[in-house]
């Protein structure tokens, strides 16, 4: 909880009581359903609540802002992001239904009120959002052909209704598709610990 502070020292005190609820939380869902692996639940703030707040380094959602979490997994970015803009929309969904149950669930223990989670694959999502989020859930050439479908023309922000992904190690295959417009930003220039370098956030303006 210390590392969400060190970075967002403005959050507020309803914003810090969910943050810190989150460990208790994930660590007893994860003991029936494995959503994070075992090793890791101690790392949970670094390596998945910070981790999926890079976004929120590199945008600010407005009030209203609808964003698809594709792929959420137990929750993630998308349960960070709602806590830190509860005035935007979030819609999480994942084609495993356990992990589904799970981010609903500590959704609703935290009072989430600006996120719902359905067990649905990407194929089958028909909503238009502003923007989608996503960590590293499949090849980012065919997460675009996907997605592209459900980005919203109605634009509310600074940048442009797109992609924002999350990738590890070497990018440069990954986004030649996409090269003369992705935005590719190293999360070590947001985060100085040393488990962020060679992490990226993958921008992709699709609108």
């Amino acid at each position: 909880m210390e590392l969400i502070n060190k970075y967002f020292p403005n959050i507020t005190e309803e914003q810090q009581r969910q943050f810190a609820a989150l460990y208790e939380l994930y660590a007893d869902w994860n003991q029936k359903i494995n959503v994070i692996s075992r090793k890791d639940i101690e790392n949970l703030y670094e390596h998945h609540v910070l981790h999926s707040l890079g976004i929120a380094k590199a945008i600010r959602f407005r009030p209203g802002t609808t964003i698809l979490d594709f792929g959420t997994g137990g929750g993630f970015p998308g349960i960070p992001l709602a806590i830190m803009f509860p005035e935007s929309r979030f819609k999480l969904i994942d084609g495993t239904g356990k992990k589904i149950m799970v981010a609903t669930e500590i959704a609703n223990a935290i009072g989430l009120k600006n996120c719902v989670a359905q067990h649905l694959r990407g194929e089958d999502e028909k909503g238009k959002f502003e923007f989608v989020v996503s960590r590293a859930v499949m090849p980012l050439p065919d997460l675009l052909k996907i997605i592209r479908k459900n980005i919203s023309k109605t634009q509310r922000n600074s940048m442009m209704n797109g992609l924002f992904c999350f990738k590890g190690g070497n990018v440069e295959s990954e986004i030649q598709t996409v090269k003369k417009k992705a935005e590719v930003s190293e999360l070590s220039s947001w985060f100085s610990e040393p488990w962020f370098k060679e992490k990226h956030l993958i921008y992709v303006p699709l609108c």
